[in-house]
């Protein structure tokens, strides 16, 4: 018996990193998983992956942002499925901006139209199928810079703290209704986003990015994919039954401390994450 049997699934952003991760998890675990991404190549890899395996997957092209492709998407989803109980909205941007006064407005509207405004048009279109099956589960990708903020990169920090109040407001509005609402604040995680914005373990500043890394966050590493992954199974399925409007941080311990004092300076304490 898998935790999500008889389960229909969505995952957006689902191509690569932690949405790939979490598409395999949840058909692994029972769920027929419907993965929407704009990448479609990596994406058709990923499905004929998991039906391989002997699960259940079908490959969307779904631009979140847009309201014409979500609504297409649905109405898909509704006539071949008749339902959807699970939804995590994984997909999102990031970038670097540079200071609030010189930050981009194209870059700051592009990042809240993929990241928040997607997240809300995902769940506006495909409550109304949860609500007619009369239950279920919604987990919003955020992110600890949701609640601690980044360097250079506001637009970023919005969108992700609009997510976690948004994932509060979804949660109360559903409630009585049986639709529960959760989010998960990864912390630093190996995937391609990472890649992009410190560069990959093949490059030097990618090298010197893994290496702070590995000593400033209390457990000594990065993230994998298929840890958040597993945060995300236990808040959509039935183990976290009473838990809604909250947001998991799935951080290494990173945001456990209010300034890295001793752990900056003294070059020691490195050590016992070899």
């Amino acid at each position: 018996m898998g935790k999500l049997d008889n389960r229909v699934a969505v995952v957006t952003g689902g191509a690569t990193g932690i949405g790939r991760a979490t598409a395999s998890l949840f058909a692994k675990e029972g769920a027929a998983v419907l993965v929407a991404d704009v990448k479609q190549g990596e994406l058709t890899e990923l499905t004929d992956s998991i039906q391989k395996d002997g699960g259940q997957a079908e490959a969307f092209k779904v631009d979140v942002s847009d309201e014409n492709s979500v609504q297409e998407f649905v109405s898909t989803v509704k006539e071949k499925y008749g339902k959807v109980d699970v939804l995590f909205n994984n997909a999102g941007i990031d970038q670097e901006g540079g200071k609030v006064h010189e930050y981009p407005i194209e870059l700051f509207d592009s990042i809240q139209k993929t990241d928040l405004r997607g997240t809300f048009l995902m769940s506006k279109f495909l409550i109304p199928l949860m609500l007619e099956n009369g239950k279920g589960a919604i987990v919003n990708n955020a992110s600890m810079s949701g609640s601690f903020a980044d360097l250079d990169r506001s637009g970023y920090n919005a969108a992700k703290g609009g997510i976690i109040n948004f994932t509060k407001a979804t949660a109360i509005d559903y409630g009585r209704l049986g639709i529960r609402a959760n989010s998960v604040s990864p912390g630093t995680i190996e995937t391609p986003l990472i890649d992009e914005l410190s560069g990959s373990k093949a490059e030097e500043q990618g090298k010197e990015f893994r290496k702070a890394n590995k000593w400033l966050a209390p457990m000594g590493r990065l993230g994998a994919p298929e840890e958040i992954a597993k945060a995300v199974l236990f808040l959509v399925s039935d183990d976290s039954s009473y838990i809604t409007g909250q947001d998991l941080v799935v951080d290494g311990g990173l945001t456990a401390y209010t300034w890295p004092g001793k752990m900056v300076m003294d070059d020691s304490w490195k050590e016992t994450t070899d």
